[in-house]
């Protein structure tokens, strides 16, 4: 691997004569931190599954961790990605204990079977919980948690394997304001730690872009409106076609937000 983690070209899924993403490239290198903005239907959760080898595109060619996908078997290569969305919350079975829910995932599994995990195992799983603020609820039922502990347990439970990439599908996405702003908080000190893995984030909104981030991906109807660094394509012209909405654009030191003109 040359340093490029993701690479996309001409990268195209339809689903019932409907292009979910039209001809995409995308290129991440190495310890970047991007965030991939857009509305509704823009085509970034797909663009995600795609990323985590978890959908086969249509059409074009999709390069991960230096492996092409098509080619590459991918048992071998989720365990290198971790990744979390409300569609992985919805797949953990009742009564699962948060502890079982984060060691299961060092070998891509989603709650405990009849596998067999040792001490050091679950002390990364309980140093990992605590890490995230989340520590004191390990024997806890997953289902038992507010939606803010439970996406810091996802988070947790995605840094597990200790993988190259990670991906966040809209992770503050349902929180209040004091819930987002933690975990907001929190994914900035993950993103300013230089030995964390490649990240990225997709968004609906401005203002939960972490400090640290670096990159924006910003997608409208399945094509790429910009791609760049935020000083690049944060700017009100690019949300505005993106939203398709006249938008005012600010920055407060690390923090970004936009409103309505």
């Amino acid at each position: 691997m040359d340093g490029r983690v993701v690479g996309l070209n001409g990268v195209t899924v339809r689903r019932g004569g409907a292009a979910l993403l039209d001809g995409v490239d995308w290129t991440v290198q190495e310890g970047e931190r991007w965030v991939v903005l857009g509305p509704n239907g823009a085509g970034k959760t797909t663009l995600l599954n795609v990323v985590s080898s978890q959908l086969f595109p249509t059409g074009g060619s999709v390069e991960i961790l230096g492996e092409r996908l098509g080619r590459v078997d991918v048992f071998e290569l989720r365990p290198l990605i971790g990744y979390t969305s409300a569609a992985v919350a919805a797949r953990v079975e009742s009564g699962t204990p948060v502890v079982d829910l984060v060691v299961s995932a060092a070998y891509g599994y989603l709650g405990r079977f009849r596998e067999e995990y040792g001490i050091p195992d679950y002390g990364r799983a309980r140093a990992l919980l605590g890490h995230w603020g989340v520590g004191d609820l390990a024997d806890r039922e997953f289902q038992t948690l507010s939606e803010g502990e439970r996406k810091r347990v996802l988070v947790a439970r995605a840094l597990m394997a200790d993988p190259e990439m990670l991906l966040l599908d809209e992770p503050a996405a349902g929180l209040d304001l004091g819930g987002r702003e933690d975990l907001v908080r929190r994914l900035g000190v993950l993103a300013r730690n230089e030995t964390s893995p490649t990240l990225v984030m997709v968004s609906h909104h401005v203002e939960e872009i972490p400090a640290g981030f670096t990159h924006g991906l910003f997608l409208r109807e399945g094509r790429v409106v910009a791609a760049g660094t935020l000083d690049e394509v944060m700017t009100p012209d690019t949300l505005t076609e993106t939203f398709d909405l006249p938008l005012k654009v600010e920055r407060d030191g690390d923090r970004w937000s936009a409103r309505a003109i």
